[in-house]
């Protein structure tokens, strides 16, 4: 096996671990305010128990803005193991693009600036410096985090699993303060879908920009009405 192919591959514990807290709720990117227009799905009756939100989820993983972010994240973390800073700016141009509203715009911009800025001052490196002095604006999420793990030289392959899991977890705990779901039904959601979120991370790996699409489109246009929903608790 190569170098490289280990790399991407395996993780040492103190990469797993910076991962793990780059990826926890206490990370300051306001991630609890945003719910990726589930609110709008539980108004609408779309999401009304586990079992719909788990086919929501399903969905969004596999032909939304999840199965999008993973191939975001693996294409960000290869210009930033190049450092390839030119690439990274135009593929953060077209993740910010690939934003079908203003809500969902916000929600990844502002996210990914937030994880930007506290990974440069808690965790900072002259790659990564170099790589955000190009990203002085919007930062798309799946591209600031793949930009800083691939300035960490950190392993591509458990990086991109950890961020569908972790897209996942924020929903579930979205849809606990807005759905009639409990605490247990949530994690039984989680565990469900746990292998298909590897499995996915795993055909991901080495997507490239052509492997983008999404077909989610009840999603979009819920979160453009979101925008004037009359009683909410969540930014999108």
């Amino acid at each position: 096996m190569s170098q490289d192919m280990r790399m991407r591959t395996t993780m040492p514990a103190i990469e797993a671990l910076r991962l793990m807290a780059w990826l926890s709720p206490t990370y300051p990117v306001g991630a609890y305010a945003y719910s990726h227009g589930l609110e709008w799905a539980v108004e609408a009756g779309d999401v009304r128990d586990a079992a719909t939100l788990a086919e929501w989820l399903e969905d969004l993983l596999e032909r939304g803005a999840g199965r999008n972010d993973m191939i975001l994240l693996g294409q960000a973390h290869a210009a930033a193991l190049a450092g390839d800073a030119a690439a990274l700016r135009d593929l953060n141009d077209l993740a910010l693009a690939l934003a079908p509203s203003r809500e969902l715009h916000l929600e990844t911009s502002q996210q990914g600036r937030s994880f930007l800025d506290a990974t440069l001052a808690a965790w900072p490196c002259p790659a990564l410096a170099a790589l955000a002095a190009g990203l002085p604006g919007p930062v798309a999420y799946p591209v600031a985090l793949g930009a800083a793990a691939g300035a960490h030289g950190m392993a591509r392959g458990p990086l991109i699993a950890a961020c569908g899991l972790a897209f996942v977890q924020n929903l579930v705990s979205a849809a606990l303060r807005v759905a009639p779901i409990g605490q247990s039904a949530g994690m039984r959601v989680i565990a469900a879908l746990t292998p298909r979120i590897a499995a996915l991370a795993e055909r991901l790996e080495s997507a490239g920009l052509d492997d983008l699409g999404a077909g989610t489109l009840r999603l979009d246009l819920g979160s453009l009405r979101h925008e004037t929903q009359y009683s909410r608790i969540f930014r999108s």
